[in-house]
This record gives C-alpha cells, sequence and structure tokens, in this order.
C-alpha cells in the first residue's frame, strides 16, 4: 500500500473522540495510586542493584589484592631458602649461581611488592574491603620486614602470607555474599559464584609452587615440606578445576578450556603433581628457576581469568541495575500511559469501535501466528491508521518470507537476497538474512577446506597417502571397464637426508615443494603425483601407454628433480630413484601395485641410485621369496625355530664376566640363516616386533633360570643380560608393556635387562625418547648401540636416556691413531656423564690393552668369546662367576 493511500485511508470514518461519553474519574485515581507505589517498589530495586553493583566492585578489588599478595609467597621463600647455607649443598650447585638466581628473586619480589602495593591503594576509602586493606598492609609491612632481614624461618613466613591471603579471601567472600543478598536476579548471582569459584581455583593453583619447593627443600618435620601438605594442596587444587565445570557462563567455560589446555598449564600440573620423588622433576637450578616463573606466568594466566570472570559479573551487576532504572522509566511511563489511556478509554463506548477493534484484533491474532493475511481496513481513522501500517508490516514480513524461502531451498544467489528491507527492524532482519546466507558459504568453504585437508599433504598440497591409494583403486577400476593400462611410479628422493641434517629442516621443506611443483608440471594434465609423506611420491599415469613411456617419463622426473635447488645458505641437489609397475586391464590390487613399484624402486637404489627400474618377474620372484621368508619367520616364532645364543660381556680392567647379551639366530632346513639376511626382512613388516617379543622373554627366562641353578654369593654383582630393540619395535605404543610382561613373566630383577637401540632412532625420532624414558622409568637400562656410526654429537649425550655407550667395533679395531684418539675421547665423555662404556669387536690383545689403558669398562668379541649356545654360556657362568677373571677364548 503507498503512502498516498495510507493517509487517504486515515481521513475516512468518525474521528474517535466523537465517540467518548464520559471521563471516568476513579480508574484515574487508582492508576494514580498504584503508579506511586509500583514506582516506590522500582526505585528500592535500583538502590538494591547499586549497592550490589558496588559489592561486586569490591569483590574485584579484593581479589586482586588477595592475588598480589599470593604472587609474594613465592620469592619471599626463594629468599628464604637462597640465604639458607644448606641450600647450595641440597641443590649441588655452586654458590656463585645461586647468587645470580638470588638477585633475579630480589627483582621479582621488589615487582610483585609494588604490584601488592598498587592494588591496596586502588581501595577507596570508605568502601568495602577499605578496613581489610589496612589490616593486610599492617601484617604485609610485618611479614616483609621479617622476610628481609632472614628473621623467620621458611615455614613462619609461609603460614603468614597464607593467613594474608586467607583472610583477604574470606573479605572477598563477605563481598561476593553481600552482593547476592541484594537480591539480584539468579544470573547475578550465578555469575559472582563463577568469581569465587574461579578465585578459589587461582588461589589453590599459587600454592602449589611454595609446596612443591617446600618438599624439595623444606625438613622433615616442616609443614609446607611434608608430603601430606604437596598431597592435601594439590586435592585442593584438583577440586577447584572440577569445580570450574559446573561454571554458569559459556563464555567464562570456554575461556577456561583455552586456558586449561594451554601448554603452560599442562607442564605445569605434569610437575607439580605428587610423586614420591619430587626432586627428580627439577634437575638443576637453572630449570628450577624456570619452573619458578613459569608458576608466576601460570598465575597470571588464572588471574586474566578471576578478571574475566570478575569482569563479566560487573557487567551483569551493571545491567541489573540499567535493568532496575529502565523498570522505573518504564514504570513511570506506564502509569502516565494508563491514566492517559483510562482517559481515552471513556471514548470506546461505541460499538464502532468495539466492532473495528475485534476485526483488527483478529487480523492480528492470525499474523501472530503465522498466517500473512491481507488487512482489512474499517473503522475510526485511528484505527484504520493501525490498519494500514499492520499492513505494511505484512508487506515486510511477505518480502522476509521470501529472502527466508531462498535461503531455505540454497539460492544464495537470488538477487531478493541483497534487497533491503524498510524501517530500522528491516535494517536488522536484513543483516541478519545477509549473516545466515555469509555463514552457509563458509560453511560449505570450511567442509571443502576440511575435505581438501584430510586428502592432501599440508606441504606440498599433492593427493596424500590415502587419497593415493583412493585415486589408484579407483583407476583400476575404470581399466577393468575399459581395457586400458595403469602405470604406477614411485619416486624415492636420493640424498634428502643430508640437505635435511646439512640445511636444517626448513630447506628440506623447500625441496620437497619444489621437486613436487617440478614433478606436476613434467606429467600430463590427466596424470596425477601424490606425497605418501618423507621423500616419497609416486605418479599415477592413465591410460599409461606402453611401458617404454613410463620409462621415458621416469626418466624425464629424474632429470627435473636432479636440477639445483635454491635454499638458504646456497643451491642443493637432490636425486631420484623411481620404481615402476604397470596393471594392465585393471586386474592387479591398488596394494599390490604400490608394493611392486616400491619394490623396484628398491632395486633402482640397489643399482646406484638417480635410475628408473620396471618391475619385472625377478622383482617378482624376490616379493615372493620375501613374503615367503615372512611366513617362515612367523612359523618359526611359533613353532620354535628360533633361537639365542649369548655373547658374553666382561670387565675390561680384571677380564670378569660382566654380562651376555643375547643374539637371535634361526635354523631353517638345517641350515643357519645369517641375521643379515632374515632380519631386515623382519624389519621392513610387523614381525620385528614379534621376533623382538620373543627374544625378550626368551632371554629373560634363561637368565632368570641360570639365577635359580648358580646363585651369585651375596655382594657380588650379577650377570646382565643385553637385548637389541628395533626401531619399529621401540616406536610402537606397546613396546613398554613388551618390557614389563618379559620381566614379570621370567621374575628377572629390572635392573640386570638390558636395552640396546641405535643412536640413530634416538636423533630422528622423539616418540623412541619419550618411550626410553619410561622404560628406564621401569628400572631397565639402556645401552645405545654403534656408537659413533650416527650423527650424534657428543653433547647431546647429557639429554639422553641411556646408561651405557657400546663403541662401534670399526673405531676399537681400526689402527689409525686418530681414531684411537676418539676412542679415549668418547669414553672420557661417557663417563663425564655418568655412562658405563662397551667395547665391540675386541680380536687382538694390543686392543684390549689400549681399551684398560683409555679407562674403558666392558668389553666383548672373538678375544674373550663368541656368541655361545645357552648351554655353553651356562657352563661358562657356573666355571667364572661374575667375581672370577674370565680366561680369553
Amino acid at each position: 500500500m503507498t503512502s498516498t493511500t495510507t493517509d487517504r485511508v486515515r481521513r475516512r470514518g468518525i474521528a474517535l473522540w466523537c465517540h467518548l461519553t464520559a471521563l471516568v474519574a476513579v480508574p484515574l485515581l487508582g492508576v494514580g495510586v498504584l503508579t506511586t507505589i509500583t514506582a516506590g517498589a522500582r526505585t528500592d530495586a535500583v538502590e538494591s542493584a547499586a549497592r550490589a553493583e558496588d559489592a561486586v566492585r569490591a569483590v574485584a578489588r579484593l581479589d586482586a589484592i588477595r592475588a598480589a599478595v599470593e604472587q609474594e609467597i613465592l620469592p619471599a621463600l626463594a629468599l628464604t631458602v637462597i640465604d639458607d647455607p644448606a641450600a647450595a649443598v641440597e641443590l649441588g650447585v655452586q654458590p656463585w649461581l645461586l647468587g645470580g638466581v638470588r638477585t633475579t628473586a630480589l627483582d621479582a619480589i621488589e615487582a610483585r611488592r609494588r604490584i601488592t602495593d598498587t592494588a591496596l591503594q586502588a581501595v577507596p576509602d570508605g568502601a568495602i574491603g577499605t578496613e581489610v586493606a589496612g589490616r593486610v598492609t599492617e601484617a604485609l609491612t610485618w611479614l616483609r620486614a621479617r622476610s628481609d632481614t632472614g628473621g623467620e624461618r621458611l615455614e613462619s613466613i609461609y603460614l603468614g602470607y597464607l593467613d594474608v591471603s586467607n583472610e583477604v579471601m574470606t573479605a572477598e567472600r563477605a563481598a561476593a555474599s553481600a552482593a547476592v543478598s541484594e537480591g539480584v536476579p539468579a544470573r547475578t548471582v550465578r555469575a559472582v559464584q563463577d568469581v569465587q569459584t574461579v578465585a578459589q581455583l587461582a588461589q589453590d593453583a599459587s600454592r602449589q609452587m611454595p609446596l612443591y619447593l617446600g618438599s624439595l627443600f623444606a625438613s622433615d618435620n616442616a609443614l609446607i615440606g611434608s608430603r601430606l601438605a604437596w598431597d592435601t594442596g594439590w586435592l585442593a587444587y584438583t577440586d577447584a578445576k572440577r569445580q570450574m565445570d559446573e561454571l554458569s557462563q559459556p563464555s567464562l567455560r570456554t575461556a577456561w578450556q583455552e586456558v586449561q589446555r594451554a601448554d603452560l598449564m599442562v607442564d605445569m600440573d605434569r610437575l607439580l603433581t605428587p610423586t614420591d620423588s619430587p626432586e627428580v622433576q627439577v634437575s638443576d637450578i637453572t630449570r628450577t628457576t624456570d619452573v619458578f616463573f613459569r608458576s608466576g606466568d601460570r598465575d597470571a594466566l588464572l588471574g586474566e581469568l578471576v578478571d574475566t570472570a570478575v569482569a563479566s559479573a560487573l557487567s551483569l551487576a551493571a545491567a541489573d541495575r540499567d535493568e532496575a532504572a529502565a523498570d522505573l522509566r518504564t514504570t513511570l511511563a506506564l502509569g502516565l500511559g494508563l491514566l492517559a489511556l483510562s482517559g481515552l478509554g471513556a471514548w470506546w463506548l461505541g460499538r464502532t469501535v468495539a466492532r473495528s477493534l475485534g476485526l483488527l484484533a483478529g487480523q492480528a491474532t492470525q499474523i501472530s501466528q503465522g498466517e500473512l493475511v491481507e488487512v482489512e481496513v474499517a473503522g475510526p481513522r485511528e484505527v484504520r491508521t493501525v490498519s494500514a501500517a499492520l499492513g505494511d508490516a505484512v508487506a515486510g514480513l511477505r518480502r522476509i518470507q521470501d529472502q527466508a524461502q531462498a535461503v531455505a531451498r540454497g539460492d544464495l544467489d537470488d538477487a531478493l537476497l541483497h534487497r533491503p528491507l524498510p524501517g530500522p527492524l528491516g535494517e536488522v532482519v536484513h543483516a541478519s538474512v545477509q549473516q545466515i546466507v555469509s555463514s552457509v558459504r563458509q560453511r560449505e568453504e570450511l567442509q571443502f577446506a576440511l575435505a581438501h585437508r584430510a586428502t592432501h599433504d599440508p606441504l606440498t598440497e599433492l593427493p596424500n597417502r590415502a587419497q593415493a591409494l583412493t585415486l589408484v583403486t579407483a583407476a583400476l577400476h575404470r581399466a577393468r571397464r575399459s581395457g586400458e593400462t595403469t602405470g604406477l611410479l614411485f619416486v624415492d628422493l636420493d640424498g634428502f637426508k643430508a640437505v635435511n641434517d646439512g640445511h636444517g629442516h626448513a630447506a628440506g621443506d623447500t625441496v620437497l615443494r619444489e621437486v613436487a611443483a617440478r614433478m606436476t608440471a613434467r606429467v600430463r594434465p590427466g596424470d596425477v603425483v601424490c606425497r605418501l609423506g618423507g621423500d616419497e611420491f609416486v605418479v599415477l599415469v592413465e591410460p599409461a601407454g606402453t611401458e617404454r613411456d613410463l620409462v621415458d617419463l621416469a626418466e624425464r622426473l629424474i632429470a627435473t628433480v636432479s636440477e639445483p635447488v635454491d635454499v638458504p645458505g646456497g643451491p642443493v641437489r637432490v636425486g631420484a630413484s623411481i620404481g615402476i609397475a604397470v596393471s594392465r586391464d585393471g586386474g592387479a590390487d591398488a596394494d599390490v601395485l604400490f608394493a611392486e613399484a616400491d619394490t623396484a624402486a628398491h632395486r633402482a637404489k640397489q643399482r646406484g641410485r638417480g635410475r628408473a627400474e620396471l618391475f619385472d618377474d625377478a622383482l617378482r620372484r624376490q616379493l615372493a621369496a620375501r613374503a615367503e621368508t615372512e611366513a617362515a619367520i612367523s612359523a618359526a616364532l611359533a613353532d620354535g625355530g628360533m633361537r639365542l645364543h649369548y655373547q658374553p660381556v666382561v670387565d675390561v680392567a680384571g677380564q670378569r664376566l660382566h654380562g651376555f647379551e643375547a643374539l637371535v639366530r634361526w635354523e631353517r632346513d638345517g641350515r643357519l640363516v645369517p641375521p643379515d639376511e632374515f632380519i631386515p626382512v623382519a624389519e621392513a613388516s610387523r614381525l620385528i616386533c614379534d621376533v623382538d617379543r620373543w627374544v625378550l622373554h626368551e632371554a629373560t627366562r634363561q637368565l632368570a633360570a641360570w639365577r635359580a641353578a648358580s646363585p651369585v654369593p651375596a655382594g657380588e654383582p650379577e650377570p646382565t643380560i643385553a637385548v637389541n630393540l628395533s626401531g619399529r619395535h621401540l616406536t610402537d605404543r606397546r613396546v613398554v608393556a613388551d618390557v614389563a610382561d618379559a620381566l614379570a613373566a621370567s621374575g628377572l630383577p629390572a635392573h640386570l635387562l638390558v636395552l640396546e637401540v641405535t643412536e640413530t632412532l634416538l636423533v630422528d625420532d622423539p616418540v623412541a625418547m619419550t618411550h626410553l624414558a619410561e622404560l628406564r622409568a621401569l628400572g631397565v637400562s639402556i645401552a645405545i648401540d654403534d656408537f659413533g656410526t650416527g650423527y650424534t654429537s657428543i653433547g647431546q649425550l647429557r639429554h639422553m636416556p641411556a646408561d651405557t655407550l657400546k663403541i662401534d667395533r670399526s673405531f676399537v679395531t681400526s689402527p689409525d691413531p686418530g681414531q684411537c684418539e676418539l676412542v679415549a675421547l668418547v669414553i672420557r665423555a661417557a663417563h663425564t656423564f655418568g655412562l658405563t662404556v662397551v667395547a665391540e669387536g675386541v680380536e687382538e690383545p694390543a686392543q684390549l690393552e689400549r681399551l684398560r689403558a683409555q679407562g674403558c669398562d666392558h668389553a666383548q668379541g672373538y678375544l674373550f668369546h663368541r656368541p655361545l649356545p645357552a648351554g655353553e654360556a651356562g657352563a661358562l657362568l657356573r666355571r667364572a662367576p661374575a667375581a672370577a677373571p674370565l680366561a680369553s677364548a
């Protein structure tokens, strides 16, 4: 309806004032009295809301004081501990190093005291908490003086600060109770309770570090140094964390979840979890200082969470006050409006008014129920005006309905969605529709991005291993229908590890991205380049043409990959070895095609690298032989075809038997299979984990049986048994359980078992480091095997979870003077870091004498004994116990 039509409608009919007949005085008087009473009640509500807001502000100020006071505890206790002459002895550091830490602690406590004084000064005179602030100031002045002069014990200082913190916390709770008692809405009550919950968590968290440090440095009978105090504090802290799950505000719960997932919170919770030996958590003063201040960082993080909760409570309290004031204004406006309406109601006496209003009410009811009816215009001028306006509203609702239908059917490009609606409400509705459209588009984009991420390598944006398998499977299905040939090129980069080691992983990433781009540019538009992981790629060629075509493509790829790549530090080169597998008519399985291409790539590497090899019958026989070997290994483990030989390890100084190294042997069809023939096959599959488990159980069982048959005299060292752990098994999540099961089954003490691992695995795989730390926690010893053949620097030894170094035989047997000096250097470094040393491959007396002069601990090799069957090794153990010299073989 146009504005001209609306104005004409308004001018029709009889004016409403013509229907007024009388003014009812009594209803007007009643409305006036009711308005006065209600306005008084609303005024009281405004004042109550204002008092509640003041109380919440007091809670915020008091919590700032409490947090600041608790921040003083840690540096104050630290200074007390540092100034204690016995602290340096307990810490095992030089006094001058403690002096440097003392300077840091002095700076920290000065900063904390300034923060506390600022928080105390922020309490206005006459406000809630003024008296508490005065008492806290006096108590802190006394405590600081006693702490600075060193005239107070650690425990007394801690309890003094604790009393101050508890007094402030009590005042804070009283202020919160005052806020709640003002009759504020339930949401504000819950917000104030949230403040108390978060503040309680912050208080309990801040007390963990003093209790922890107390358990390290305080005397056995000290309150804060007792295990009970630490456990009790931890229980209070974990209970406070559980209370955080009951926070009423979703935004505050979200903020808490982010804080809880923060690395700082996770690290500090792991450190401060009570243990039987807390001192092992912090091994040196530098790290203690770091933990010291990270604790303050965590308290600051929780303090920010308290500030967030306080801000939310203040916002709600202010909203309550504003709402109460708005209610007062609304009451006054409503009262005056009622007075006016009562006067106007006297005019609503005629049937015309009643009939017109009834019709309008019916139409409004239909509209409120979602029926967009045509509004009929009838009755007095005022009623017509309302009817016309309602008609305009219906027209706007129809446009909203049309826009909603466009969104519902997914037509996000409909021009109707871009037409604004009239008026402020129309602007809001139109903005909401646009937001919905934007959200739908963002969701679609996010779904696409997630799907892309799940199927593509994030570094090169190429399809990943899972997607490559899917693409090859689909290509083989199409080949079965079309009869076309499908080719798969397995590309293994040559020299990539040298780039990583020499230039860093960032340079390695640059090389991988450049190689991916070059290969993608070289293949046909329909072919697909995928990255399997590490430095391995595959190229799916569909249709493949002839085998010669695939070889030509492989050679082109090798050429383009081999070109220099610019990285920081200068250009680098990598090469490529490519294996080619072909499926005719799609008859092969995707996994089989991958295995064939991989095998061909291995042959390319074995034949000199930088070349392409086609999977042929010889490789097919090789795969079949490997599968046969795997089956035979599995059968040998099941039917007892495997056995162990034991090579003695002797003490260099006295040539006494120290222990044995267990070496697996496999007799197949009357022939002893060399380990270098079947171990690589087992390592290429999961079978190596089964072999390791068998060796663990058999070796520990055998040593336990020897101990039972020939007990070692009391006070004499017992022989150990060393078992090699493969890299695949060490990174397996079950490795710790496997070792524990073997020890439990045999009853062998854990300290008599030595697990040998290669140094390369320790450097390259962080999961292996984690598992080794867990294995050492069981009590077993860790030996780094073939040390010197990898890339480990001597300086890294101090960070490795190991007890023994085994020097590779290539260094022991070398007559080169430089190699001899290197062996001596490794022995000295190992002893410096508390490790024992075993020299491998000792075959000549001169080598033994040289090792003895260099201070080597133990040795093994043909000079003493070759690996022995269990019976001969047991006889040797009975003839030459650990306390007696062992004759050379």
